[in-house]
C-alpha cells in the first residue's frame, strides 16, 4: 500500500505544482513566465523522485509504468494499481486548483498550438527522450541516487522549456487527463494519452538495441 500512496502523493504534488504554476501564470497575465513554469516542472519532478524513488520507483506517469512493465523491470499486475493511484492524484490536484482558482479557464490543460498530427509526433518524441533518460538511470523500477533525480528533472525542464509553447509538453497521460477534463478542455486529449505511451515504449525498444543487459534484467527475463 505504501508504494501506491507514494504514487498518489508524488503525482498529486507534481500536477499541483506544475499545472498550478501554469494556472497562476494564466490568472496573473504572465507573472510566473514560461521559463518559471518550466523550472517549476523540473524542480517538482526532481524533488518527488528524491522523496519517493526508493518507495515506489517514482513513476508518477502511466506511460512510464507501462514502459517499465514492457521492459520487464516492473510486474504487469502492478500496472493498473499504479495507474489508478497516479490518475487519482492528478485529479485531486486539479480539483483543488479549481477550488483555489475558479476563474482559470485552463487549469494547466494541455492544448496543442499546432495541428494534431504534428502535436502527436512532438509528444511522442518528448516522451521518448524522457523515457530514454529514465530507463538508463534507474535500477529495476527504482529511480535512485543523485543522478536519477537531477537527470530526470533536467530533461523535464528542458522539454517544457522548448516544447511548452507548442503542446504544453505533457509526456504524461495522467498529467493531461485531469486538468483537461476538470477544466472542460478535452479537444485533442486522446493524443496526450496515446503519444506518451508509444514514445515510452519506443524508448524501451531503443534501450534494448544499445544496452540490452541494462533494459531487460529484472523480472523473469
Amino acid at each position: 500500500m505504501k508504494k501506491y500512496i507514494s504514487e498518489f502523493i508524488g503525482t498529486f504534488s507534481m500536477i499541483f505544482c506544475g499545472t498550478g504554476a501554469m494556472t497562476v501564470n494564466e490568472i496573473t497575465s504572465g507573472d510566473v513566465t514560461h521559463v518559471g513554469i518550466a523550472i517549476t516542472w523540473g524542480l517538482i519532478v526532481m524533488a518527488m523522485i528524491y522523496a519517493f524513488g526508493e518507495t515506489s520507483g517514482a513513476h508518477f506517469n502511466p506511460a512510464v509504468t507501462i514502459a517499465f512493465a514492457y521492459a520487464k523491470k516492473f510486474a504487469w499486475k502492478e500496472v493498473p494499481k499504479y495507474i489508478i493511484a497516479q490518475v487519482l492524484g492528478a485529479f485531486t490536484a486539479s480539483f483543488i486548483l479549481l477550488f483555489l482558482f475558479p476563474t482559470s479557464e485552463f487549469l494547466g490543460s494541455t492544448i496543442p498550438s499546432v495541428d494534431v498530427g504534428r502535436a502527436f509526433v512532438l509528444e511522442l518524441l518528448l516522451t521518448f527522450f524522457l523515457m530514454v533518460v529514465i530507463i538508463n538511470v534507474s535500477t529495476g523500477s527504482k529511480e535512485i541516487g543523485i543522478i536519477a533525480g537531477i537527470a530526470v528533472g533536467a530533461v523535464v525542464l528542458l522539454e517544457a522549456m522548448f516544447a511548452g509553447p507548442i503542446t504544453n509538453a505533457s509526456m504524461n497521460p495522467a498529467r493531461s487527463l485531469a486538468p483537461n477534463i476538470v477544466s472542460g478542455n478535452i479537444q485533442g486529449l486522446w493524443l496526450y494519452i496515446l503519444a506518451p505511451i508509444l514514445g515510452a515504449l519506443l524508448a524501451v525498444v531503443s534501450c534494448k538495441l544499445v544496452k540490452d543487459d541494462n533494459c531487460c534484467d529484472t523480472i523473469n527475463c
